[in-house]
């Protein structure tokens, strides 16, 4: 009897299988859905996927429908064998099952045994990403340069970048059984947060591949120049919006560096846009990725910070209605509308501001992971722990994703319009992160002291009278939506 391989909601592309013969089982587990409030449309894109991909193996893929994973695995006959997941969870499950064979990891480019050959090398302090992007590159031989190449060419300048739209979603008979099910899963109890929409993100690997191919055509030139941009104008900007496509393993991210690496030797875009968006791949995506299995996990706390508020309902629910700041406004109806924002926005705008607020990180990680398309404990626990709410430093980085409105103000056009005013940190018009800045210094002093760029920034803000002002100001605010 042949062995079947298990395709997990996050192995949905090709290079998850060898064998054409091979029986795949998929399943949907009801459970995942049920514990805790998940965004409609990333509820939605994962039934999709996983029907998609029943569709396009036809006969040999059973889809089974339970409860739970283990009640979906006693229904199969025979050997299971299954891709090491994604979770240190779905991990143990898998180990627990009798029968079943976890094979080595897919869908990443570098190996665990390298990067801990890597890390083990450097042990004695943080592990840096340039470090290890760095590292990457050599061993993959990534954006080597050799004598007489091409430059690329220069993207012309303008105010925004110019591209046709990328090929669109064509909604199906799939995706409207899907809205049923949810439909009738919502009315049972079930909840979801967000709201429903068509189809905005790619759940074949074919419909990845046309988004992917259209980004290195029209887009990819321009995004060393708009790729910490913020618009409330154009939420896209210069990104590829794939990071969902990745995740749910449509694309394999090892073809996609090529694909971007060859465009910069042919000459079509400048080493100045393919370079951050392989470094987001090679380096940040794959970081992460061992991070999550290298550092052994910590028991969620308040890290370094002041850091013990839980998120208020506002924030929890998406009501960017209740919120008259523009940037936070903007971007918090972005996740309520289409679930996703780019990496500017989660840094400096969401995660900046719970930091400020002092809201618990394992809480802020949580709602990062279920609010948005791409979200997943490996991506989130080390972004929003590890990076966004200084919670993990030491083995990670070396400094919180703390700015205040004057920085948000030179990097996007939220500021235009906006009720407060990004200089000011007191009074009617005191923009809630400029005060928020302040605030944040003022009350984790003591745990800033070894970092510079803070250091100074508390130094140049420490009139006592002034002071006093704004913790009581933003002590008023509170968990109010600003």
């Amino acid at each position: 009897m042949s062995v079947h391989r298990w395709l997990l909601a996050d192995q949905l592309g090709p290079h998850f299988l060898d064998d054409p013969r091979q029986p795949v089982l998929l399943v949907e587990a009801r459970d995942l859905f049920r514990h805790r409030p998940m965004h409609r449309q990333k509820a939605h894109l994962i039934l999709s996927a996983l029907r998609h991909r029943a569709a396009e193996l036809g006969d040999r893929a059973v889809l089974l429908r339970a409860a739970t994973f283990r009640e979906a695995l006693a229904q199969v006959g025979g050997a299971v064998e299954v891709c090491h997941p994604t979770s240190r969870g779905a991990l143990a499950f898998a180990r627990s099952v009798d029968g079943l064979t976890v094979l080595p990891p897919r869908g990443f480019v570098t190996s665990r045994a390298d990067f801990a050959t890597w890390a083990d090398r450097g042990r004695r302090g943080p592990l840096r990403m340039a470090d290890f992007y760095r590292e990457a590159r050599r061993r993959h031989g990534v954006l080597t340069e050799p004598a007489g190449r091409r430059a690329g060419r220069s993207a012309p300048r303008r105010d925004r970048p110019e591209a046709p739209p990328p090929p669109p979603i064509e909604e199906d008979d799939i995706d409207a059984g899907v809205r049923r099910d949810l439909d009738r899963w919502a009315a049972e109890g079930i909840r979801f947060v967000g709201r429903d929409g068509p189809r905005r993100y790619p759940a074949t690997h074919a419909e990845a591949q046309a988004r992917l191919e259209h980004f290195l055509r029209h887009r990819l030139a321009e995004y060393g120049r708009f790729g910490a941009v913020m618009s409330a104008d154009d939420p896209i900007l210069a990104h590829s919006v794939l990071s969902s496509s990745f995740n749910l393993g449509l694309l394999d991210p090892e073809p996609a560096v090529r694909r971007a690496e060859q465009a910069w030797r042919a000459g079509s875009a400048p080493r100045s846009a393919v370079e951050p968006f392989i470094r987001q791949l090679l380096g940040w995506r794959e970081f992460l990725w061992q991070l999550y299995w290298y550092v052994e996990p910590r028991l969620p706390g308040t890290g370094r910070l002041a850091s013990t508020e839980p998120l208020p309902d506002w924030f929890a629910d998406l009501d960017a209605d209740a919120v008259e700041a523009r940037c936070l406004a903007d971007v918090l109806a972005g996740v309520r509308d289409r679930g996703w924002a780019h990496h500017s926005q989660r840094l400096l705008v969401l995660g900046n501001y719970g930091l400020q607020r002092g809201w618990r990180p394992a809480d802020l990680a949580d709602w990062f992971r279920r609010s948005f398309v791409d979200g997943a404990h490996w991506v989130m626990n080390e972004t929003v722990l590890g990076l966004s709410q200084y919670a993990d430093l030491g083995r990670v980085d070396t400094r919180p994703y703390a700015v205040d409105g004057t920085y948000i103000d030179e990097i996007s056009d939220y500021c235009a319009g906006c009720r407060y005013l990004p200089e000011r940190p007191l009074g009617d018009q005191a923009c809630p992160y400029t005060a928020g800045f302040e605030s944040f210094l003022h009350r984790n002093r003591d745990r800033l002291t070894g970092d510079p760029r803070l250091v100074a920034e508390l130094t140049v803000r420490d009139d006592p009278e002034r002071r006093e002002a704004v913790l009581a100001q933003e002590e008023k605010r509170g968990g109010d939506p600003p």
